[in-house]
């Protein structure tokens, strides 16, 4: 069985809406399973619990995580057209596992969460795909022999799934975007299993 490591950093709950269909995806995949984890919100040491991660959320990520798994699908929601900062400073922790090449020759997919509709959707992937080449991962987006491409009105890139929340985070994920991210998951854990 190949683990597909779906990794996730959320506050209001969208993005893990999102990282949940994409998992879902990875499990319709036979010989693949999902593994999803969450990255740790950045902590002070005046509040070392960490206040936004929510009780229904999936385990924290640990570094065994990123070696035991074939392939990694990441997520965030956008912090002004960027990843969230837990995210990148996940990213920046893993110095030991890109000089051991841990994740070099893996496939890795991207996906985000937005408030409005031109927040920063594709520019947050794209920051997101920095880490992942530098670790030699092989990319992964969604092509538009997917119609769910070119018929949604919210989410959804070649670049890698999205999704629209509003401006007051509480818009369920769309039919497009559902169809979206288990097609990203699909198409990661499908690679992971060949390679």
């Amino acid at each position: 069985m190949t683990d597909v490591l779906v990794l996730v950093h959320s506050v209001h709950g969208n993005t893990l809406a999102l990282a949940r269909e994409i998992a879902r995806g990875v499990e319709s995949v036979d010989g693949a399973a999902a593994r999803l984890r969450g990255v740790p919100p950045i902590t002070s040491a005046l509040d070392p619990k960490p206040a936004e991660w929510p009780d229904d959320g999936p385990a924290l990520v640990e570094n065994r995580d990123l070696a035991e798994c074939g392939g990694l699908i990441l997520g965030s929601p956008t912090r002004f057209g960027n990843m969230a900062s837990a995210v990148k400073h996940f990213l920046d922790g893993t110095a030991s596992e890109w000089f051991s090449g841990t994740l070099a020759g893996k496939p890795a997919g991207v996906f985000t969460s937005t408030s409005s509709l031109h927040g920063g959707q594709e520019s947050t992937l794209l920051s997101m795909m920095i880490p992942l080449l530098h670790h030699g991962m092989v990319l992964v987006g969604l092509p538009y022999t997917e119609p769910a491409l070119t018929s949604t009105s919210s989410g959804g890139t070649p670049y890698g799934a999205s999704h629209w929340s509003g401006p007051d985070s509480d818009r369920p994920l769309t039919d497009d975007e559902t169809k979206l991210a288990r097609v990203l998951g699909k198409r990661v854990a499908g690679l992971a299993v060949k390679l």
